[in-house]
């Protein structure tokens, strides 16, 4: 059994323990372990889900759940590339799950399928075994058996183009399906070591579907004849924009609380005007209308006995009285969650895991009175959302194709500002998230942005420099304090961001020096002091995860990881603030002596050039480093559109100069993202229990094709390296959790430090809901279990 780090305890702990080891701290083993600890903790992390949870008797049977999405599924097929997040709403309450995830993103056996579910044999071949719950039967009245998973195999493991299926991920690895030791057991042979296992089968489908390819591509588009979860599908109606899910009488676990689910397409700028009507009782909104909502839902400020109306300055007069929305409300800086088109979190196909905008805070509307009065009966769920914002700098254009001018834009981002814009007035955790691979709060999780440096004009500048990226001798000021820098409007609605000031602090440190190499060195040789008591530990432990031992072999192996993590970033990426020359010696910005060298051996001195209202760009060859940022122009993206202003401003303070290209909502992500059109970007990406097999289309290195052509899969960024795609192979492969996990973590690491995708903040997920309505909300990464969603006895 695996126990996770405790959000936050150990993880935090961690990121400490890994500061200390790359400053050259080796401490002898006992006082490091004090780093660790807390491995076995179960708690979710804060904002990990907001659902209003309550017993399934303090539920009332019936009633209908109306539900916002985006559009009525466009099938019915998971795995499908048309496959969306409705999709997944629908197969997760009809079908079944084999694997549910919890808070903290972890797969965990569903009892109502399997009675059991395990890896019995590694040697010669890895042999998973999975016992299904006697009870559980499709509405058909035939078993869930062996025949189901069988034929879900030959649809997707890719030999067979008659289906159109959107990946084949772990089932291309299974060398055969075969029923195991009763009708009820299902043997799977891998051809190939499988670490995400449980990732697949999950929603299974019946044989009627996946074994003939006609009712695979066209049949499970619009109806599923046969199901096996807490409701069935019901029909749907194209007109009116509804899929209505209807309990199932046949479903052998604890029954449905609702009668039924309606799905209903309502745009999200509509969605405020259909929770004001009553047309709806769950659906995820924009912060602003969650502000309203929140507003709308206090009491009116009461006036002074005897008075009619105040004065002004009086109790409840004033803007800030009832009938503003700002009253005791969050202020104007909360994010939003933008358009989500395209895009739907989870693990069933790569469909899936697409691209979204997702952005930051615009000033909310004001609500009517009658509004107010209608918005009262809703309360506002949140949490944060298995999905990250992140900035994406295209490496196959010029100049971004040279890694030392993408580090240099990433290291000119204030990443905890731009958390703070978002997260912090929502009254969520505001930490830029610091992995590309895992969430915070999921097992592992850690913090490898050190890979790339934190921001640091300075150290951006010199970089520019020493790619030949240079302002014109005299035009550059000397370093002020950092302060906020808008963007310009130019007379065509086109954004163009000039720079504040010039930051010219010379470097603290160059690349990898002889003192790095040797820290690096004796990390690694850390590592291997862990590891060895890791295993001793292990081997003390006797498998009994209850023990000391146990504990301290967690922590080593912990510790073992940090220390590696650490040499990592070393090895991948200069000190901080530094550059590295192509001879590998130091380079601009630190003398041979260690000490730092003055910013006019950089030629970043100089008085500013007042004619251009500010720092001059940078120049190479006459020419200015101008980069296009391209942003959908749809209502939902403003608050997307205000974090790239944040962005651009701060990117001007560099000399780098933004121009940005707004493109029509449906466009973005095909004709510009998948295409390749843009220099800089910002989409979401979800996140994913099983990293090792859903991170690696995203981040896999672009290989040419027989046509000449790039094959980037979900590498929009097209920047990746070999090793990054050894480790995350080996990731896939490995069957110890642990060792699988620390690959992950290296991976990610190398992914910082080739700076292609820089993660800004985890998206919030702002839910407005029914107040009585219970066990549904903000989700976070679990499951819902649609059985026990239902409305509050009164």
């Amino acid at each position: 059994m695996t126990h996770p780090v405790r959000p936050g305890g150990a993880a935090c702990r961690r990121r400490r323990c890994a500061a200390l080891l790359v400053a050259g701290v080796l401490l002898p083993l006992p006082v490091l372990t004090g780093c660790g600890g807390g491995d076995d903790a179960e708690e979710a992390a804060p904002g990990a889900q907001d659902i209003a949870a309550a017993a399934r008797d303090r539920v009332r049977q019936g009633g209908t759940l109306r539900w916002a999405v985006d559009a009525v599924p466009g099938t019915l097929n998971a795995f499908q590339p048309r496959a969306d997040a409705a999709t997944r709403r629908v197969t997760e309450a009809v079908l079944p799950r084999l694997f549910t995830l919890d808070q903290r993103g972890r797969p965990q056996r569903n009892p109502d399928y399997l009675a059991a579910a395990d890896v019995t044999d590694r040697e010669p071949r890895q042999t998973v075994v999975y016992k299904i719950n006697p009870k559980a039967r499709w509405s058909g009245g035939r078993a869930v058996g062996p025949e189901d998973f069988a034929a879900q195999w030959n649809a997707l493991r890719g030999k067979d183009n008659a289906y159109w299926s959107a990946r084949n991920a772990g089932y291309d690895r299974i060398e055969k399906v075969e029923q195991g030791g009763s009708a009820r057991e299902v043997k799977v042979t891998f051809a190939k070591p499988y670490a995400d296992w449980k990732s697949l089968f999950t929603p299974l489908y019946p044989k009627s579907v996946m074994g003939d390819a006609r009712a695979f591509n066209d049949g499970a588009r619009e109806e599923l004849k046969e199901t096996a979860g807490p409701f069935a599908v019901q029909g749907r109606d194209e007109q009116a924009g509804t899929l209505t899910l209807a309990r199932d009488p046949k479903w052998w676990g604890a029954p449905a609380k609702l009668d039924k689910v309606v799905l209903t397409a309502v745009p999200r700028e509509k969605r405020a005007a259909a929770l004001a009507a009553g047309t709806l009782d769950l659906a995820e909104v924009d912060p602003d209308d969650a502000r309203r909502i929140t507003a709308a839902g206090r009491p009116a400020p009461s006036a002074p006995a005897g008075s009619a109306s105040g004065k002004a300055g009086s109790p409840g007069t004033g803007s800030s009285g009832a009938g503003s929305p700002h009253a005791g409300s969050p202020s104007a800086g909360a994010p939003g969650a933008a358009s989500q088109a395209g895009r739907a979190e989870g693990a069933e196909n790569d469909a899936e895991r697409s691209p979204a905008p997702g952005g930051d805070d615009v000033p909310p509307r004001r609500a009517s009175t009658a509004e107010q009065q209608a918005l009262r009966g809703y309360t506002v769920r949140k949490a944060l959302e298995p999905a990250y914002t992140q900035l994406a700098l295209n490496g196959s254009t010029n100049p971004l194709n040279d890694e030392r001018v993408r580090r240099a834009v990433a290291r000119a981002i204030d990443r905890q500002k731009l958390a703070d814009s978002v997260l912090k007035p929502l009254g969520l955790p505001n930490r830029p998230l610091g992995s590309h691979l895992l969430m915070a709060g999921q097992p592992g999780y850690a913090d490898h942005s050190g890979a790339l440096g934190g921001p640091d004009t300075g150290a951006a500048r010199a970089m520019l420099a020493d790619a030949g990226w240079r302002a014109p001798a005299g035009t550059a000021q000397p370093q002020q304090s950092d302060k906020k820098v808008d963007a310009g409007h130019d007379d065509k609605g086109g954004d163009v961001v000039r720079a504040g000031t010039v930051p010219t602090t010379p470097l603290s440190s160059a690349g990898v020096r002889a003192a790095d190499l040797q820290r690096s060195t004796l990390l690694r040789q850390s590592a291997v002091f862990y590891k060895t008591a890791a295993a001793d530990r292990r081997t003390t432990a006797e498998g009994n995860t209850a023990t000391a031992a146990y504990a301290d072999y967690r922590r080593y192996e912990m510790l073992a990881a940090n220390a590696l993590s650490a040499a990592e970033m070393i090895e991948v990426a200069p000190a901080p603030g530094g550059v590295r020359t192509p001879d590998g010696r130091d380079g601009p910005g630190r003398a041979a002596d260690g000490k730092p060298v003055g910013a006019d051996v950089l030629g970043l001195a100089g008085p500013a050039d007042p004619a251009a209202g500010g720092p001059a760009a940078v120049k190479k060859d006459g020419k200015p480093l101008a980069l296009r940022f391209v942003l959908p122009d749809g209502p939902g993206s403003e608050r997307l559109r205000t974090v790239a202003d944040r962005i651009s401003a701060m990117l001007a303070r560099i000399g780098v100069q933004t121009v940005v290209q707004k493109v029509p909502d449906k466009s973005y992500f095909e004709d510009h993202i998948a295409a390749g059109d843009f220099d800089l970007a910002l989409y979401t990406w979800p996140g994913s229990a099983y990293p090792a097999t859903d991170g690696r289309p995203i981040y896999a290195k672009p290989q040419p094709a027989a046509d000449g052509s790039l094959t980037v899969e979900q590498n929009y960024t097209r920047v990746g390296t070999d090793h990054i795609d050894q480790l995350f192979d080996q990731a896939a492969a490995e069957l110890d959790e642990d060792a699988s996990r620390e690959l992950v973590e290296r991976a990610d690491a190398r992914i910082w430090a080739a700076a292609g995708s820089v993660p800004l903040y985890q998206r919030p997920e702002v839910v407005a809901v029914k107040k009585n309505l219970v066990n549904a909300g903000a989700f976070g990464f679990s499951t819902p279990r649609y059985q026990d969603i239902g409305f509050k006895k009164s």
